[in-house]
């Protein structure tokens, strides 16, 4: 059998940090982090960029050692990715943060409202809806995370979870300050209004549910479809916000990271799943907002347009 010799040089300095001899040629990239970790126990697997160009893109786990473009001798530029965070602990963190914080100021713990507000209730069962359906909400996350998501990538950058959990939890605790003041009023067209909020809200969770499983459906474990799982084609949306829907997921599409390099091309699907139309999106104008009803009216005309 032909072996490989493997040098691993620093990306940066070009210092040579290992030197791997009689590498098997059917060893994968995966094992040569593991074998290079022996050395540098402080740069684990998941640390490690393993690139054949300085500047280049970083190497699949599962690539084959005699398969890439390298003679007898392979040389490979490492790249240090810091801390890392399983991608199962980042979700449970961003959405057990939001569940918990909401409670906080729903129960009127001391220190928010003031000491005569404390552990009082609402008087408004609007206010106790919301707190059903934005519990709701984030115990449905929870369960997707452990159940439902499959992801393409073990462990993202430890600096990121930073980002994302400041995104959830402020928007958390912003929504809740206010729906669960003691001032609060209920929504000025009544219950109306309020069953209006509540069967969008449904229709949003329903939709959201399905596109995850048939996004863990479509691909098995580790493809990029299941990376995709977690951001949502029907937004969740969701919170019952003073008798309205407030889109809180929306906003955070720009904390969406980037995908991975070297994602394969998606093969075509002989029979897509369509749980729900999809809908080209556009700001709706300052009216809609100023009636329920009017609401509903342009938003079946924006569906029947949709699907002509």
């Amino acid at each position: 059998m032909k072996y490989y010799e493997v040098e691993i040089l620093d990306a940066k300095t070009r210092e040579k940090l290992c030197f791997l001899d009689k590498v098997e040629p059917n060893a994968t990239v995966i094992e040569i982090k593991n074998l290079f970790t022996k050395s540098h126990p402080q740069w684990y697997p998941a640390r490690q960029s393993l690139r054949l160009d300085p500047k280049g893109k970083s190497l699949k786990d599962e690539d084959i050692l005699q398969n890439l473009p390298v003679g007898t001798t392979a040389t490979l530029y490492f790249r240090d990715l810091g801390a890392q965070i399983s991608w199962v602990t980042v979700f449970l963190t961003e959405y057990a943060g939001p569940l918990l914080i909401y409670l906080l100021f729903y129960f009127r713990v001391p220190f928010i409202y003031g000491h005569k507000y404390d552990f009082t209730s609402s008087k408004y069962s609007v206010v106790h809806l919301a707190c059903i359906c934005h519990s709701f909400h984030y115990v449905k996350r929870l369960l997707e995370t452990l159940f439902v998501h499959r992801f393409s990538h073990g462990t993202m950058p430890l600096r990121n979870i930073f980002k994302n959990c400041t995104y959830y939890w402020g928007f958390a605790a912003w929504m809740a300050y206010y729906i669960n003041h003691p001032l609060y009023t209920p929504p000025a067209y009544g219950h109306e209004q309020v069953k209006l909020a509540l069967i969008i809200f449904l229709f949003c969770q329903l939709g959201n549910f399905s596109i995850h499983i048939a996004l863990r459906n479509l691909r098995p474990a580790g493809g990029i479809l299941d990376w995709l799982c977690h951001y949502d084609s029907v937004p969740s949306s969701g919170s019952v916000f003073l008798g309205w829907i407030h889109p809180n997921d929306d906003l955070g599409k720009g904390e969406t990271p980037k995908l991975p390099e070297g994602v394969p091309g998606l093969p075509a699907i002989a029979f897509p799943h369509c749980p729900f139309p999809a809908l080209s999106w556009k700001p709706l104008p300052s009216f809609v907002w100023a009636d329920s009803s009017v609401f509903v009216f342009y938003l079946v005309s924006e569906c029947y347009w949709s699907l002509k």
